[in-house]
């Protein structure tokens, strides 16, 4: 039994969607063998060349008179000859292949430019402080994008770089359209991607394939390549799953999808494809299948009898980046966002830190579903194995944890085991804002390599915060989001507006706000996106205890996900959004912050009721104890020390100690009285992370008492204690 993984057209052009790495994992525990493609990287590659350039412009010559294109189309075809001429080198470049390229493309000579480029004018403002090759990637991306644009316009409107046929997929309540599209002559696209497809049969002859489709600008790719699957190798099984189905098909009847594929799987994939693998080598009746929909008799049936768990995570696997072109994809620039381009420039390994989300209350969230709903961590030393291993295979010390929200515990033993294992590691994730992200903490983050985090804000308004059950206030978010910051993590914010009740004062409120955090530095990106009522959802689930009422659409078979509402006590939300995402850009680049809140709309809105300095306030806080069971680290390195003796005559005569410290970047020295300085030097040593368990803040207290130097609360305020606290003595 052989099994090929496929992810379709198109994902991220950076890095591979990890859920064909994680399928090949566990297989690999299981010894069974497998492959994998990302048709997506490698369509855009065989699409982004002389030859398939070549093959655009051939078309659409033979398709329109130049005269009936757009403006924009039309330039770009009569600059042909220097985008084929370009188009190698600047993928190359986007490589990370041909680095010196990008003193061409920054010089504006080399590229040819279309309308893309005409939102230039703010490049230095954006990129002024960038390196030359920060500023040629985002040039080289506007250059690709005007591409996309012809593409768009004259060969598929379907194309996109990051999705594929996304409308068809979003929405999709009836199946018929979908099935329309797929019956049309193909387009160069679809033909490039049943080219390859056809390749990867030929290379490794599977028995099943199998299709992660995570988001609706996949769905279309995957059934396009079924449809292939079905006409040309009948004999080889097709299987779909993945994000888009966990969320959009549960509830699929309509027989006609089964025309492309034969199995559809719900939820995590490894225990239901290790049974379907049974079932199809005639080991497993179908009644003892775990969470698969399939045709039976003309019908949709779904098999959900299996006696068989679901596959703990621990057993799961290391994911496995084999057979991926790891080298061949594009680290592109596309948008000045900071989180935004963190996502999409460099390539990151993607791995799990905990299946599930521990917090699992927000009422917009899918928390009815099993991949937010069933909440189970790995413990450290499993995820530093992972880390390493997938290290060792892919050459990359790149990760992005791929969590719902990473557990604050979870992070800090993981923090720790990086540390004691001396690895070197740069790292992103997603959390919640909550209050156990103390100073210390997001400074032992910053220390084992994380660089950034992203979370919810969502709308800035305490009143809806606790409607949401985000278990966070405003305030809180900012002493968080500030412990972050002055560790030097950046803080990306994703903020909401338009959920139920939310009214015209509160969206300003939130407004003002999110002003507020960008203006003191505590947050460094946002994006604001409009509420979206999901079927999984608590406010889908029971909109009348929201205030809300649900008007469609109606299911017809296919999909069933997005839901329509109306909210007669909010809002007209939707003529917020060009001015919430006009004034965040500018906050972004620290500018407007004195602009009237209302000038960033136009229309008539409510002044803020937030004071000035409310941000700033919350702020302003007194650190509370250290709790009896935290933990004490000490990151720095051990001091030299040195005695000596101090005479001044009517005192007599006493012992001193000079420590000296050395960090990376400068060192300090310290004197003190020798038997503190013995005592420092010894429980220095102990606070270093080796194998044993870190020392208690309980510890840390009765060993000071013990050598009779005093009060503790003495020493926690002396000059030597902050000293050490600046410099690496962490309170847990």
């Amino acid at each position: 039994m052989k099994v090929l993984f496929i992810t379709p057209p198109f994902t991220q052009l950076n890095t591979p969607y990890p859920a064909t790495a994680y399928l090949k994992g566990f297989l690999n525990t299981q010894n069974i063998e497998s492959y994998q493609v990302d048709l997506g990287i490698e369509t855009i590659l065989e699409l982004f060349t002389q030859q398939g350039l070549t093959a655009i412009f051939d078309i659409i010559a033979n398709s329109y008179d130049l005269y009936e294109l757009p403006e924009n189309s039309q330039r770009i075809v009569n600059l042909q000859r220097d985008y084929l001429q370009t188009i190698e080198p600047t993928i190359a470049f986007l490589q990370h292949k041909n680095p010196t390229l990008a003193h061409d493309v920054c010089n504006r000579t080399y590229l040819p430019e279309a309308s893309r480029f005409q939102q230039l004018e703010d490049l230095e403002w954006a990129f002024g402080s960038m390196g030359t090759q920060d500023k040629a990637r985002h040039l080289a991306t506007l250059y690709l994008e005007d591409l996309g644009d012809l593409i768009m316009e004259c060969i598929d409107p379907h194309f996109g770089f990051s999705r594929y046929a996304e409308r068809l997929g979003r929405t999709a309540t009836h199946f018929e359209p979908l099935r329309e599209a797929l019956e049309e002559e193909n387009s160069l696209i679809s033909d490039i991607l049943v080219q390859l497809l056809e390749q990867r049969i030929e290379d490794y002859n599977p028995d099943v394939v199998c299709f992660s489709v995570p988001f609706p600008g996949n769905l279309f790719g995957a059934l396009k390549c079924g449809q292939h699957l079905k006409e040309v190798h009948p004999n080889i099984k097709v299987v779909m799953g993945g994000g888009y189905a966990n969320t959009e098909l549960r509830s699929i009847s309509d027989e006609s999808f089964f025309d492309y594929v034969d199995y559809l799987c719900l939820d995590d994939g490894e225990a239901p494809l290790l049974l379907l693998l049974e079932y199809i080598e005639g080991k497993r009746k179908s009644t003892d299948l775990k969470r698969v929909f399939m045709r039976t008799g003309g019908v949709v049936s779904y098999y959900n009898n299996a006696l068989e768990k679901d596959i703990p995570q621990r057993e799961v696997g290391t994911p496995d980046y084999s057979d991926l072109l790891l080298d061949e994809y594009l680290s592109v620039i596309e948008v000045v966002n900071p989180m935004h381009r963190l996502w999409s420039d460099g390539r990151w390994n993607k791995l799990t830190l905990a299946h599930g989300c521990y917090w699992g209350k927000c009422s917009f969230c899918d928390i009815s579903l099993d991949y937010i709903q069933r909440y189970e961590p790995i413990n450290a030393s499993i995820l530093c194995d992972r880390i390493q291993e997938i290290i060792d295979q892919t050459g990359q010390n790149g990760f992005h944890f791929v969590d719902e929200a990473a557990p604050p515990a979870l992070m800090r033993d993981l923090a720790l085991e990086i540390l004691r294992r001396k690895m070197t590691v740069v790292w992103w994730t997603n959390i919640r804002f909550e209050k156990s992200f103390t100073a210390d903490l997001c400074r032992l983050l910053k220390t084992s390599g994380c660089i950034a985090v992203s979370g919810g804000l969502e709308v800035a308004s305490d009143r809806l915060l606790k409607l949401m059950k985000k278990g966070v206030t405003v305030a809180q978010v900012a002493q968080v989001c500030n412990a972050f910051t002055e560790a030097g993590i950046m803080v990306h914010a994703y903020l909401m507006y338009g959920f139920p009740t939310q009214t015209a004062q509160e969206t300003i409120d939130s407004l003002e706000m999110v002003r507020q955090l960008f203006e003191t530095g505590v947050v460094q990106s946002g994006f604001w996106h409009q509420f979206a009522m999901t079927s999984h959802s608590p406010v889908g689930l029971a909109p009348a205890d929201y205030e809300v009422e649900r008007v469609g659409p109606n299911f017809g078979g296919f999909a069933d996900n997005d839901l329509y509402h109306e909210d007669p006590n909010g809002a007209e939300h939707e003529l917020f959004s060009d001015g919430l995402k006009t004034s965040l850009f500018n906050y972004m680049h620290s500018t407007g912050f004195d602009i009237p809140l209302s000038e960033w709309f136009d229309f008539e809105t409510p002044k803020s009721s937030i004071p000035s300095n409310y941000i700033e306030n919350a702020l302003d806080t007194v650190p509370k104890p250290p709790r009896s069971n935290a933990l004490m680290v000490w990151l720095g390195r051990l001091p030299l020390v040195s005695f000596y003796q101090e005479d001044d005559g009517a005192r007599g005569t006493w012992e001193l100690a000079e420590l000296q410290f050395y960090t990376k970047t400068t060192d300090w020295i310290v004197e003190v009285d020798a038997s503190l300085g013995r005592w420092l030097c010894t429980i220095l040593e102990g606070l270093i992370l080796k194998s044993s368990k870190p020392m208690t803040f309980k510890e840390f207290k009765a060993s000071f008492e013990d050598q009779k130097l005093g009060a503790i609360e003495d020493f926690m305020t002396s000059e030597i204690w902050l000293k050490l606290r600046e410099n690496g003595l962490l309170i847990l």
